[in-house]
């Protein structure tokens, strides 16, 4: 078990730095309280492995048919409409009535005695192939409809190839009642078991693919398991495999940017860093229309594509005709005001971007190698406990390091959150450039003070305090303790700066995992 899993957990109460000598031994305290949150509040995510996917399936599916009585598919039909939902299906009947509950999700429960009341003859009519067949090869389904065997067959297979496994509605038209698993079952595996077994395998596969509160492990290659939410799907999970994800959008973990903000900063990062530089050192900006435009010749007078001629050394605008002395209208040597402006006004976008991806690359680059400091850690945990001095529990080392790795990670996220929350053009018609201005000073203030308390915290770690004496390894003891609450504080402060006064009376609904002290929820194993 990797020894950096066990936390450090304390009452989030926010601490000065210039008190860590207030600290004393609090170690098993905070185990203490950690053990007390995890059994009140348990794990919120569970693992699925594809050995208990039926299982987990299973019971949803039992939960729906005891309430309803229903059949096996009829209860999956209902489910798959409502995404696995077993709650909201429950909330639809009690606001809506049975019903509607079935319309809606083309769930047709069938009266057997009428069903057999109208097939007293024993030649029937298929209105699909026009043929004449004894009522033995007919097959009716919930909805009352019935069409000879063979053409259900093919109906059957046309729809699994097609990928409409989850939902094969019947053939009559206009008819939209999902058709009984069983019977399809029954048909598809005399013509071809192997379109069968793909049959199967989608009705199973549905409870993930469908299920709003359950996506794959992200991981490459993949680990084979699925993730269960029980409640908010705005939230970071960690499955056994190790890997940590967004489970709104299955993407790294994120927060505090929300998925759009995030998906918007990767394409942009795609498209735009590996060319940003190139741009700043190899183009000038046209004074005309502001695009980026690259000499392809020796003369320092340029022309943009939209016919504007400039003068490649300063950016100015010049008139077309020149001289070995001197380009028209132009005396490049004199400094002008008016193009402070007009550089400013071309440049601030890859100017701005460059601010925000340069502080978000540093941040995610001293994550990497902190976390590569692990091992380094804990080759200073074995000289000091060879050392034997007083000091026998270094659980503040590992937590620390644990404490700095997510805070890291979090202050590197809040970068693109910032980039896109502040900009004239996310969210323009909700906020005045005043009301921006605030909220930016309001957030780069908290985002500031973190940044700082991380370093520090990154700075007593990577110091040599196994070779100090006793009394320095327990004031570096109490100093990363100190800060390791510190700075969960003010990680806690930031996300609630975002609620509270960023995202506060927008109009747009901006949905982020919330802060959790102990990092992304571990999802544990399901039970068989």
């Amino acid at each position: 078990m990797d020894p950096y899993d066990s936390d450090y957990c304390d009452d989030g109460d926010y601490c000065d730095e210039d008190e860590y000598y207030a600290f004393e031994d609090h170690d098993d305290c905070d185990r203490r309280a950690d053990v007390a949150l995890t059994s009140r509040n348990g794990s919120s995510c569970k693992v699925i492995t594809k050995e208990c996917v039926s299982t987990a399936q299973r019971e949803d599916l039992q939960r729906v048919m005891d309430l309803l009585s229903l059949r096996e598919h009829q209860a999956r039909t209902l489910l798959i409409h409502h995404r696995w939902d077993v709650d909201k299906v429950f909330q639809v009947l009690v606001e809506n009535g049975k019903d509607r509950l079935y319309t809606e999700a083309c769930v047709m429960v069938p009266n057997d005695s009428n069903v057999s009341s109208k097939h007293r003859s024993s030649i029937v009519l298929c209105e699909i192939c026009l043929e004449e067949v004894p009522f033995y090869k007919m097959t009716t389904m919930d909805c009352g409809h019935y069409f000879c065997n063979t053409c259900w067959t093919e109906h059957f297979v046309v729809k699994i190839n097609e990928g409409q496994s989850r939902r094969i509605s019947c053939m009559a038209s206009r008819c939209s009642v999902v058709c009984d698993e069983d019977k399809i079952r029954n048909y598809v595996s005399k013509k071809d078991p192997n379109l069968a077994e793909k049959f199967e395998r989608y009705l199973l596969e549905s409870y993930i693919e469908d299920n709003k509160r359950v996506k794959w492990c992200p991981s490459v290659p993949h680990c084979g398991n699925a993730i269960r939410v029980e409640d908010d799907e705005y939230c970071e999970v960690e499955c056994a495999c190790g890997v940590q994800f967004c489970f709104s959008c299955s993407s790294e973990a994120h927060s505090p940017c929300s998925c759009q903000m995030w998906e918007l900063w990767s394409k942009k990062c795609q498209d735009e860093s590996e060319t940003c530089n190139w741009i700043t050192v190899n183009t000038k900006t046209c004074p005309k229309c502001h695009k980026p435009v690259e000499k392809n010749g020796g003369c320092n007078l340029v022309r943009c594509i939209c016919g504007q001629p400039f003068c490649w050394l300063c950016g100015g605008a010049t008139g077309i005709q020149h001289t070995w002395d001197s380009i028209a209208n132009h005396t490049c040597g004199r400094f002008n005001e008016e193009q402070i402006g007009n550089i400013k006004r071309a440049k601030i976008e890859i100017v701005r971007y460059s601010h925000y991806h340069s502080r978000f690359k540093a941040h995610t680059d001293s994550l990497k190698a902190e976390i590569i400091m692990k091992e380094k850690l804990e080759r200073k945990i074995v000289k000091m406990e060879a050392r034997e001095l007083e000091i026998k529990d270094y659980d503040w080392v590992r937590n620390g390091a644990k404490r700095l790795f997510r805070s890291r990670r979090i202050l590197s996220y809040s970068y693109p959150f910032a980039f896109y929350m502040f900009s004239d053009t996310f969210l323009s018609d909700e906020m005045t450039n005043l009301e921006r201005n605030i909220k930016q000073n309001l957030f780069e203030d908290q985002q500031q003070q973190l940044e700082g308390h991380v370093e520090k915290l990154s700075h007593f770690l990577e110091q040599e305090f196994e070779e100090f004496s006793e009394d320095k390894v327990m004031d570096s003891r109490m100093r990363i303790i100190a800060l390791s609450k510190v700075t969960d504080a003010l990680c806690k402060n930031l996300y609630d700066c975002i609620d509270n006064e960023i995202l506060l009376h927008l109009r747009t609904t901006i949905n982020i995992a919330p802060y959790r002290s102990m990092g992304a929820d571990k999802a544990v194993e399901l039970d068989k």
